[in-house]
């Protein structure tokens, strides 16, 4: 007998097990025989609508089990809301489990719903920190942290800063997003002062390590949302890829970038062309039929060997 079949406190329910497809299932899972009696429970308990705590009990008995049920996840927020629980003890144990379990996104989206009803972000960003010392790249924890922007109105509340903390990390998506993220004409990089600041941030970003493709798409990712040309960064371009000093390249990306900008000049299809070259043969080479793509667009021919090119 198992631990809810057992349990005095259980015995006004009757289990609902799962239906697998009769007898004989083409492809049964094989669920713990613990794991299968709380689910059957706890369907017993949806069917019946009930908001208990003896129900929120049964629900971090199945996350414990499963973390990534996303159905479990569902129904503790419906128990929390309708119990009118301490959604700040929730999340003291939310923290623990983010912290045990930290790609799951069921996790996330659960805090999203109860600091939402809460009406608070008190102590968030401090703790989605936290998480970041342990991951910087945690798809989830970044999206939660723009929710958290955008919810809570945090656009100057020290959001640039904290990017500029986590540069060594490689966060401009999320500088991007606070920087970009208001509604409105002339917001964000649309205005010439912001943008100056970026293209700054970027060039600032690019000096510590030239060959981080981030700050070069942060780069062309200003340009396009102003509207400007990419020949507003030849500058900065050259600074680490010249084709005069072809043996120089300090950046594989700012030669990519050069490329793109010759290729918009009226007489710079050919220099272009040399650039992809230099990309394919000595570079990028592990994407040489991508430069040989690019090459074949500017109507350029096959790819010459960089040694050739520079002759």
């Amino acid at each position: 007998m198992g631990k809810y079949a057992s349990d005095p406190a259980w015995f006004d329910i009757v289990p609902l097990p799962t239906d697998e497809g009769g007898t004989h299932p083409l492809a049964q899972i094989a669920y713990s025989a613990d794991y299968a009696e709380t689910m059957s429970y706890l369907r017993a308990l949806m069917a019946a609508n009930e908001f208990s705590p003896r129900a929120l009990d049964l629900t971090e008995d199945l996350i414990d089990m499963n973390p990534a049920h996303y159905t479990v996840w569902l129904y503790r927020a419906q128990c929390l809301f309708a119990l009118n629980s301490d959604l700040r003890e929730e999340l003291e144990w939310l923290s623990e489990t983010a912290l045990a379990h930290q790609k799951n996104y069921q996790i996330w989206h659960h805090r999203n719903l109860v600091v939402d009803r809460l009406g608070s972000c008190e102590g968030e960003t401090g703790f989605v920190e936290r998480m970041f010392e342990r991951d910087a790249k945690n798809y989830h924890v970044w999206c939660y942290r723009q929710w958290l922007v955008r919810r809570f109105g945090l656009w100057e509340e020290g959001e640039l800063e904290f990017t500029e903390r986590m540069l060594g990390e490689d966060c401009v998506d999320h500088r991007w997003f606070v920087v970009n993220g208001r509604e409105g004409k002339g917001m964000g990089v649309e205005d010439p002062g912001i943008r100056a600041r970026e293209v700054r941030f970027a060039e600032e970003a690019i000096g510590k390590v030239a060959q981080n493709q981030s700050p070069w798409n942060y780069l062309r990712g200003i340009m396009r949302r102003s509207g400007r040309s990419l020949a507003e960064l030849r500058g900065i371009a050259e600074q680490y890829a010249s084709l005069e000093r072809p043996d120089a390249v300090r950046s594989s990306f700012a030669l990519d970038l050069l490329a793109d900008i010759l290729a918009e000049e009226e007489d710079g299809k050919e220099k272009a062309g040399r650039a992809l070259d230099l990309l394919a043969s000595r570079y990028d080479p592990i994407r040489k039929n991508y430069w040989a793509y690019r090459k074949h667009e500017l109507g350029m021919g096959e790819l010459k060997q960089a040694v050739t090119v520079m002759a």
